[in-house]
């Protein structure tokens, strides 16, 4: 085994254009979230497609811009290459393993493919080091295969919603959301991304639009009370509603998609709706109201990572 750690990686190859390279694990859920940013969106793309088409611990796969988010499976999974299964190209993702508080990830590549996963990624920031096998997989491009192990932090992911902060009179609810986030310097929280989530337009009781805002955070183990604690703090101290809601889930995926998804967008529902299903579905509020806002905070946790469709009224699509 030789080990490598980022700076030699790039000694050895020259800087190369992996720009973030981080792992998110569930451990009660069997999954890990992987995302990585590129400074193109070409190579992000095809290296999508190709690990998509190699399956192996890949569950999904999609890419905003040159971001892409992988949700894989826990343990290692036997991969495929190139249409017909064989060794003529491609890039995988070949298993997921927690060791300790690290994550550690194995890759194999074949020609350009193996130059992505031998010298790009293992450079990222975010990778604590690469281990490779043996000196040939150090031998990038061309017909071969490249084999590698990239350890990178044991994160686990964490949706908070956030609705009711603002007025008819002043304040916006997605503008303190991404101010909060933006302010966030707790170390060991990296802050993800935010998402607008459009809610029932023909609720009675709204300001003008009734949308709330998830957040999503990566957070080390041992850091998320401290992150939850930041905040409520920021978000009720600069609200200007007294009716705040903030909802909380700690984990990648639901084990199954909640009716609330379609009926925070449909339907006038109460706190008490929202309460019911917020305990069903394993999310915890944290705010210190337990008024309305807690609505719009669960609809936007459960639809912080749906993608665009969340911005839009329901059945709307791009």
């Amino acid at each position: 085994m030789i080990t490598l750690t980022p700076d030699e990686v790039r000694a050895r190859f020259g800087r190369l254009f992996s720009m973030k390279f981080l792992a998110m694990v569930d451990q009660n859920a069997g999954l890990a979230e992987i995302r990585e940013h590129c400074r193109a969106r070409g190579t992000i793309e095809w290296d999508a497609a190709n690990r998509v088409r190699a399956k192996g611990a890949v569950r999904s796969c999609h890419v905003e811009g040159t971001t892409m988010t992988m949700i894989a499976r826990l343990g290692v999974s036997p991969a495929n290459f190139g249409a017909a299964g064989q060794e003529i190209g491609g890039q995988a993702l070949e298993g997921v393993e927690v060791v300790g508080d690290e994550v550690v990830t194995t890759w194999s590549g074949i020609a350009g493919a193996g130059v992505g996963v031998a010298a790009c990624l293992p450079q990222a920031p975010g990778v604590i080091r690469a281990e490779y096998p043996t000196e040939d997989d150090l031998k990038i491009g061309g017909a071969r295969v490249c084999r590698v192990r990239i350890v990178s932090p044991l994160y686990e992911k964490v949706t908070i919603g956030i609705d009711d902060t603002d007025t008819r009179e002043e304040g916006a609810t997605w503008v303190l959301a991404l101010k909060c986030a933006e302010a966030c310097t707790i170390p060991g929280v990296e802050y993800l991304d935010m998402r607008l989530v459009q809610l029932n337009p023909a609720v009675p009781k709204k300001t003008t639009n009734c949308v709330g805002s998830a957040l999503n955070f990566a957070v080390r183990p041992g850091k998320v009370d401290e992150l939850l604690e930041y905040v409520r703090d920021f978000i009720e101290s600069e609200a200007v509603s007294n009716d705040t809601g903030i909802a909380v889930y700690r984990g990648i995926a639901f084990t199954e998609e909640s009716p609330y998804l379609k009926r925070v967008k449909t339907e006038l529902l109460t706190v008490d709706d929202a309460e019911a299903e917020a305990a069903r579905m394993g999310v915890q509020f944290i705010d210190s109201t337990g008024r309305k806002g807690r609505i719009g905070a669960l609809g936007a946790v459960l639809w912080g990572n749906k993608g665009v469709e969340a911005a839009g009224l329901y059945g709307e699509t791009l």
